[in-house]
């Protein structure tokens, strides 16, 4: 099962390799943020993860309500939780 897990955006790391530092559950993992440019992130906005890529900016409501979802799932959310922190992008 592919899930996107939301993480709120602490920092941006390298604009010219478009890395951003994300918060998913109180884990900290660099991310690339390139697919979402046109979004102009900033810290504190949501943005919904997958492998290691910001793939949709949401916002925090819709983040809390699918990470409650995600956590319902169980197994799904254990798996996509340890795909974000073993994530090949790499803490600079």
């Amino acid at each position: 099962m592919c899930l996107g897990i939301p993480g709120q955006l602490v920092d941006l790391v390298d604009d010219n390799a478009h890395l951003a530092r994300v918060e998913v559950t109180g884990v900290r993992r660099v991310v690339n943020i390139a697919l979402l440019l046109d979004e102009h992130l900033q810290p504190g906005d949501w943005v919904l993860v997958h492998v290691g890529f910001a793939m949709a900016k949401i916002d925090e409501d819709e983040a809390r309500r699918a990470l409650e979802g995600l956590q319902l799932l169980g197994r799904g959310f254990t798996d996509e939780l340890d795909a974000f922190l073993t994530s090949d992008a790499a803490e600079p």
